[in-house]
């Protein structure tokens, strides 16, 4: 049984990203045949190779990992002085630094541009 929800993800997976692919390459075909310019598909980011900044995404995943440590640390910390229930202390307190991190993040990104 386990078996068929392990399937069934992958093969929606595949199929989303294939008609996304498919979909994408038959629109960019048929700009081209009109005479559209092929300038038009790129994304307007100067200096950038795939289109991904790897400096930006590895501080955000560094500050997301360095904040779910954080949430960690703190939750085994409040976890002796607090009566909350251990079960309801650590995924809370791992989505707080979590996403306090990631709004940190958005901070600085402004701040460098």
């Amino acid at each position: 049984m386990e078996i068929i929800g392990f399937i069934a993800f992958f093969a929606t997976v595949f199929g989303v990203l294939y008609m996304y692919f498919t979909t994408r390459n038959k629109e960019r075909m048929a700009l081209i045949e009109k005479g559209a310019d092929a300038s038009l598909f790129n994304t307007g980011r100067e200096g950038m190779k795939s289109g991904i900044q790897w400096s930006k995404l590895t501080l955000k995943l560094g500050m997301l990992s360095m904040g779910i440590a954080l949430g960690i640390l703190i939750a085994a910390l409040l976890v002796n002085v607090v009566t909350i229930d251990e079960d309801a202390l650590y995924p809370s307190s791992i989505f707080f630094f979590g996403g306090l991190s990631l709004v940190l993040f958005y901070v600085v990104d402004r701040k460098i541009k």
